[in-house]
């Protein structure tokens, strides 16, 4: 779906529900392609990413009351949400556990308790085409509802990492999501060709080109077709535990750590491997992830920077090994397409995809391999999965600016 369709698709929800959009902006949002490190966020690693072209759209505009009115076609056993501003059910109380409510709920609520004073109502529709997992939609809604909560209300939010804050404390602290940043950065900082650097020591952004001879490599989404439980519901809560508590074994055995990603010297690593191998091997299965991914990272890096895209998807796949033998957070759907994509000739590498378990796989590919893996994947991905066999699809992605607001488009 382009931009025009996704207006006159609002135009048409809106209509339908009696939502007054009729001058209204549009944000969109886009979606996330991680390339490093997956899963580093909450473990404190430099991460580096790419905004991909599966967005959120949005039309918002003040009502004039102070009254919230969402609908989401995505979401239409839900009907519209409608609620006073300042008047939403408890943090993650049973009211919200199951609706998307509690995104706009939990904007309401987040921008209340920072200081932020609401006094214009939003009518909004939206819609979005980003895959049930693995793309970071939550975190693109998030985003979609502060920015456009704050403009319609017209307050400046200057310092962009602010923003990225509460997009997680909307998925913390309200939905009880235990979610890191690196899906809002990759997503409010995405900028159109560049690859998004974050520090996370000094809270930097920096944009990387992709060095010359990288133009024919393509990113391609593998949707398995499944969706992914909440990450209060999933592996991932599990694995963040894991490393929480490695974290604090080690700090009370004398390793001076705030985080996995501190471990980045071998003797360390070795240290605290030895010291937990016997009563905490699955911690240090975690451990040998980020400290391997890390150290991968900066060659990926490198790579990027020189248009080596081979090095690129080699670090990608042996990431994607990592995360499924070490990490142990793929997934039967997500590792069969990304068995069928290893067997295709110009396939650099291949990977899971955001929190694990089910949603999106993703490959780096040569343009002139697009087509076979496609082919491969129509042709094998419904005998291994025959239960997503109408489900899956296959999305070659741009590289795409995060943030987009429309006006005079409806």
């Amino acid at each position: 779906m382009n931009d025009q369709q996704a207006f006159a698709h609002l135009k048409q929800l809106a209509n339908s529900k009696g939502i007054d959009v009729l001058g209204a902006k549009v944000c969109r949002t886009s979606s996330r392609f991680c390339l490093g490190v997956e899963h580093g966020d909450y473990n404190g690693t430099e991460l580096f990413g790419v905004g991909t072209d599966r967005f959120i759209w949005m039309a918002y505009k003040p009502n004039g009351t102070n009254t919230m009115r969402y609908y989401s076609a995505n979401f239409p056993d839900d009907g519209v949400v409608e609620f006073e501003i300042g008047k939403t059910p408890p943090p993650q109380s049973a009211d919200v556990h199951d609706t998307w409510a509690r995104f706009p709920y939990g904007t309401d609520h987040i921008l209340a308790r920072e200081g932020y004073t609401l006094t214009q109502g939003v009518d909004a529709v939206l819609y979005g085409n980003i895959p049930g997992g693995g793309m970071s939609r939550s975190a693109s809604l998030t985003l979609n509802l502060i920015l456009s909560t704050l403009d319609a209300n017209g307050v400046i939010e200057k310092d962009r990492l602010k923003i990225v804050d509460m997009a997680q404390m909307v998925e913390n602290d309200y939905i009880g999501s235990p979610c890191g940043k690196l899906d809002q950065i990759m997503i409010l900082f995405a900028k159109e060709g560049m690859g998004t650097h974050y520090n996370p020591k000094d809270r930097t952004i920096d944009y990387v080109p992709l060095g010359t001879g990288g133009q024919d490599m393509r990113v391609v989404v593998m949707d398995t077709g499944t969706d992914r439980p909440g990450l209060d519901k999933s592996t991932y809560k599990v694995r963040r535990a894991q490393c929480e508590e490695l974290v604090k074994l080690s700090q009370s055995n004398g390793f001076e750590i705030s985080c996995l990603a501190d471990v980045k010297d071998q003797k360390i690593y070795g240290q605290i491997c030895s010291k937990f191998e016997t009563s905490h091997p699955e911690l240090c299965m975690r451990l040998k992830y980020i400290f391997e991914a890390q150290h991968r990272f900066y060659q990926m890096l490198d790579a990027w920077k020189a248009g080596d895209v081979k090095t690129v998807g080699r670090v990608f796949r042996e990431d994607g090994l990592g995360l499924r033998d070490d990490y142990v957070i793929s997934g039967p759907e997500l590792e069969a397409m990304c068995d069928i994509a290893r067997t295709i000739p110009g396939v650099l590498g291949e990977r899971m995809l955001g929190g694990g378990d089910k949603g999106a796989s993703g490959a780096l590919v040569e343009s002139t391999s697009v087509e076979n893996l496609k082919h491969a994947i129509d042709t094998q991905y419904p005998k291994l999965m025959p239960n997503y066999a109408d489900k899956y699809a296959v999305h070659t992605c741009k590289i795409v600016n995060g943030i987009k607001i429309f006006e005079k488009v409806l």
